[in-house]
């Protein structure tokens, strides 16, 4: 898994507008640019990662996302070709007055059957055609395999604290284990990518990708609500009345005291503060919330009746 650090790329600070995001791109673009380093493989290396630099810094989501999940999180939630969906490298390439082989055209595409790899590795990042390597006198990389989709189930308290889990995928007549890292605070539909565990080129090239579909379990106790969890607890109708102190549990495994007033509605939620699920790695946990549900006696002792006539005369 490749770990990038796209401010560290552009040698800008974190906190950088997108005005000195772009000056700090268009001057090293300029400078690593493959027109004006023939065949120097560092050069070239080295403009590849300005470019998805740019290209997730300029964008408020992926840059959001980046900023949150760091790295390594981030490179699992994005491929080369959603990372490069969107970015107008084009036009600050044209500034310059240079292009790939004279076509005045950056663009990003697709090649062996939707795979994007990354921005150079194949002639599909350089507008699906071979003029653009040929102009550099370089030969075609082989086509990319197909990547490969799997659900991945895991539980909430799996979600509160992340986890690594192991994937079996079959190969044959053997089976390969890869460990995949599940970052804290993941929702269902969310997808990590796990670099080069997808199909193999037939063409001799690199494999595809496997893409694994988060499936968030459903959970016997607590209800998940984006980042916060709802817990049920049910009092009787005296201690709605007169308060009560009642015993909650806690995704991590722990319980809490808490405190139900006198007077308490049917449904009323109390809010535990910070005990719900992160946003992120690292991030701020949500809330739990405790729904209360009051219950009202179905048949009435003689008592009950007689104090329940003493309400209705009191006006409650």
């Amino acid at each position: 898994m490749r770990d990038l650090d796209y401010y560290k790329i552009l040698g800008v600070a974190k906190g950088a507008s997108k005005d000195e995001i772009k000056k700090a791109y268009r001057k090293l673009a300029l400078k690593y640019h493959p027109d004006r380093n023939q065949d120097n493989k560092e050069a070239e290396e080295k403009f590849k990662q300005i470019s998805e630099a740019y290209a997730v810094l300029s964008d408020p989501e992926k840059r959001k996302m980046f900023d949150t999940y760091g790295s390594a999180d981030f490179q699992q939630r994005y491929s080369q070709e959603d990372i490069f969906r969107g970015a107008d490298l084009n036009s600050i390439l044209r500034e310059f007055g240079i292009n790939f082989g004279g076509s005045g055209s950056f663009r990003t595409s697709t090649m062996g059957g939707g795979v994007f790899d990354d921005l150079f590795g194949q002639f599909g990042g350089m507008g699906g055609s071979q003029q653009g390597f040929q102009s550099c006198g370089r030969r075609p990389a082989p086509a990319k395999g197909g990547d490969l989709s799997l659900e991945l189930p895991v539980t909430l308290e799996e979600v509160l604290s992340g986890t690594e889990k192991t994937i079996s995928l079959g190969r044959g007549s053997q089976a390969e284990k890869v460990m995949v890292k599940v970052p804290a605070g993941i929702e269902s539909g969310k997808k990590l990518r796990v670099s080069g565990k997808g199909s193999p080129s037939p063409m001799g090239g690199p494999a595809g990708d496997l893409y694994l579909l988060i499936n968030v379990l459903p959970h016997s106790v607590f209800e998940r609500q984006g980042n916060d969890l709802i817990v049920e607890r049910e009092i009787k109708l005296s201690a709605a009345l007169l308060g009560t102190e009642i015993d909650v549990p806690t995704l991590d495994g722990g319980r809490l005291k808490v405190r139900v007033p006198a007077g308490t509605q049917q449904n009323a939620r109390l809010r535990l503060k910070g005990k719900g699920l992160p946003d992120g790695p690292g991030a701020p946990r949500g809330d739990l919330f405790v729904l209360i549900t009051v219950l009202i006696p179905k048949k009435l002792t003689p008592e009950l009746q007689q104090l329940a006539e003493e309400l209705a005369a009191a006006g409650s």
